[in-house]
């Protein structure tokens, strides 16, 4: 096993502010840090919504444990399915996530391969769906809320080191603790191996290379016994080796290089990701509020192989994304009385945008054949900026004691390349039919705007009568995505351990977003159906009895749409046509999905597992089939020792997709799909964590 000789250090230089006396009483301070994280939770309501929540017991006990990367811990939520390059679909939906932390938006990065949020300094981590209440906007398929660890508790550390498969190493280091009024959290990651994206061969991964870090703090100061000032940061720069697909066709001649083999490509993608957070949250008498300023810097670049691309696809653009955002969020809820919670809002966010893109190509005749063997370049840059503002009013009320009734609408502004905006009521209640009988549903009108970030467009005529021409030369803008979203469901728990449930939701929308890969940047392009068509069911069921754990979840989904009515210029013209006169499944549309895990802790030990489902998804011209199905199945088996000499070491041995089964994520087919990728073939890992 190779090992990159990198060192990563953190330091933390913690001062006690002027004015703070050493013999302060640390007991009411983490009473008072408490009630304050009492109060952040009340500003959000989830009434009629579904949610599901992984606490530290769920994330340690996946096989993984807490070197789980965020997007598979997230596959063990009901209707959430996997897509290459760690893309995640929630009932039916490409992507439309968002992600928070301690309940603060955390604005949209560029989507590449890698994961910018690492699951190390989760807490908790709640996932909403369904018809949620006014104050989410914008990203709604699903609500990753992430409760960062903190330094509540007495000072100390952790130290992970993970080996094994494919030449893995990862290492981990956490520092946490208090200093009067000040917690304080530090947890930073750096992971290698050499199968960083999902190959497009079933065996060994060729040039799949990736070296990845992550880096995140977290800092809290009591200003008074009602307010604390938090501050949040990270860091994400993740490496990647494009994977090369050997034995393909020459399709292109270029002067000077009569052959090269298509397993000696080099491309490459860089990709960081860094964001900060400053908030002012407190109570005081009935009133709830927060108060926090963000910021995030993303960047994608993607670094062509010329002479191979040029060779196999006629083209080779270097292509560099960049988006940088700022924005301030406002959250209060008063509680007027027992039976009624105000809750308002308001959010604003300035994104700057920019997109250059240097492109090598050859000269074509009037039918499309190539008649140069010399390449030329053509520049395609563009930048942009946009403003999002959103406000919202609702009222959590409480008629009688066993029903909770919400409701409430916001208002959303978008202005970049087309400039839009909506009211958006929602409605979600819910009511005991027994101490054990839960029914909640909900209705959402929901407004979502395109990713300002992936939208480049593209100068159209500059690629005429060049292998780089573009399908079409039609360009509509990328629209806002307009639904009516309808949800319901029950919760029934059968004696003191079992939970079962099972919810349904169906949407309608206008000018539905999906996203596609249309060249060899991993960079997604979003465009919009004119119309969509979603609906499904989930079951789920959830057993915990002392040291005996167990869930399974099934959704079943259709995702359709009709007309595209943006980005035209991405498909063949016959594919255009059938959109244009059919319902098409959407590429990230999978009937049957499903997912489960197991874990039994005796004594030291614990013994865990999970699995993976999927009936496959789209595939072909206008996604008309679909690939087979798969299933992961995941083990590990944890072990404490306490050792005299060095004392508490904890180990885990786990073991990815022990049946070795190997399957395809995509088979490079379907609207948007540029290339093969292959599900992980079994891996062994090791690690041990000391704490200190």
């Amino acid at each position: 096993m190779k090992i990159n000789k990198k060192y990563l250090y953190i330091t933390a230089a913690l001062i006690i502010p002027a004015g703070a006396n050493a013999d302060d009483n640390v007991a009411d301070y983490e009473i008072i840090a408490q009630k304050l994280d009492e109060s952040r939770n009340g500003l959000l309501a989830e009434t009629g919504s579904s949610i599901y929540t992984f606490d530290q017991k769920a994330i340690t006990n996946l096989p993984l444990g807490q070197e789980t990367e965020l997007n598979n811990v997230l596959l063990q939520a009901p209707g959430v399915a996997q897509d290459s390059y760690g893309q995640l679909h929630v009932r039916g939906d490409h992507a439309d996530l968002q992600y928070r932390i301690n309940s603060i938006i955390i604005p949209e990065g560029i989507s590449g391969f890698g994961q910018t949020l690492d699951t190390h300094f989760a807490d908790k981590i709640d996932f909403l769906t369904g018809a949620l209440p006014a104050e989410y906007g914008y990203r709604t398929a699903g609500i990753v809320d992430i409760t960062t660890k903190t330094g509540a508790a007495e000072t100390g550390g952790r130290s992970t080191i993970t080996a094994g498969s494919n030449d893995t190493f990862e290492t981990n280091q956490e520092f946490w603790g208090s200093q009067g009024k000040l917690q304080y959290y530090f947890t930073g990651t750096y992971d290698q191996n050499d199968r960083g994206i999902e190959p497009p061969t079933p065996g060994d991964a060729i040039h799949d290379d990736t070296k990845q870090d992550k880096e995140f703090g977290y800092m809290s100061y009591l200003l008074n016994d009602e307010n604390r000032l938090n501050f949040i940061f990270g860091n994400s720069t993740n490496r990647f080796q494009i994977p090369n697909n050997p034995g393909q066709p020459q399709n292109f001649t270029l002067t000077g290089t009569p052959t090269y083999p298509s397993q000696n490509l080099d491309e490459n993608q860089y990709e960081h990701n860094t964001y900060g957070i400053l908030a002012l949250q407190g109570t005081r008498d009935n009133l709830d509020y927060q108060f926090a300023l963000y910021s995030r810097y993303s960047d994608v670049l993607y670094k062509p192989d010329e002479i191979g691309d040029l060779i196999y696809n006629g083209i080779a653009s270097r292509d560099d994304h960049s988006s940088f955002t700022n924005g301030i969020q406002n959250d209060y809820a008063y509680h007027l009385n027992d039976a009624h919670t105000i809750r308002a809002g308001w959010g604003f966010s300035y994104e700057w945008a920019r997109s250059l893109s240097d492109s090598a190509v050859f000269t074509t005749d009037a039918f499309g054949n190539q008649n140069s063997s010399t390449p030329f370049s053509i520049q395609d840059n563009s930048k942009k900026a946009s403003t999002l503002e959103g406000i919202y009013l609702q009222d959590e009320w409480k008629p009688f004691d066993k029903l909770t009734i919400n409701y409430g609408a916001r208002f959303d502004q978008y202005d970049a390349y087309v400039s839009d905006n909506q009211i958006s009521p929602r409605l979600g209640a819910i009511y005991e039919l027994t101490p054990t009988t839960k029914l909640h549903t909900g209705y959402a009108h929901y407004f979502t705007p395109p990713p300002t970030e992936l939208i480049a467009p593209t100068s159209i005529n500059q690629f005429t009568n060049t292998t780089g021409q573009l399908a079409n030369s039609t360009s509509s803008p990328v629209m806002p995505e307009k639904d009516d979203y309808f949800d319901a469901g029950v919760n029934q728990k059968i004696g003191e351990h079992l939970n079962l449930g099972v919810d349904a939701y169906y949407k309608l929308a206008h000018d539905l977003l999906d996203e596609g890969q249309f060249g060899q940047a991993l960079i997604f392009a979003p465009f919009n159906y004119q119309k969509g068509i979603v609906k499904g069911v989930e079951f789920s069921a959830d057993y915990n009895n002392g040291p005996f754990s167990a869930y399974s979840n099934t959704a079943i989904s259709k995702a359709v749409g009709k007309g595209v009515a943006s980005g035209q210029f991405n498909f063949e013209q016959d594919e255009l046509n059938y959109i244009n006169s059919h319902y098409v499944h959407l590429d990230h549309d999978q009937a049957i999905t499903g997912s489960a895990g197991t874990s039994y802790q005796f004594g030291n030990n614990k013994l865990s597992g999970d699995l993976l489902y999927g009936s496959g998804l789209r595939s072909g011209f206008a996604n008309t089939d679909h690939l087979p199905f798969y299933t992961q199945v995941n083990a590990a088996i944890d072990h404490k020792f306490d050792f005299d000499a060095i004392g508490e070491l904890d180990t885990k041995f786990s073991i990815i997709n022990i049946f070795d089964r190997s399957y395809e994520i995509r088979d490079g087919s379907g609207i948007g799909v540029f290339a093969p990728q292959f599900g992980p073939r079994r891996g062994y890992y090791l690690s041990l964590s000391k704490p200190f």
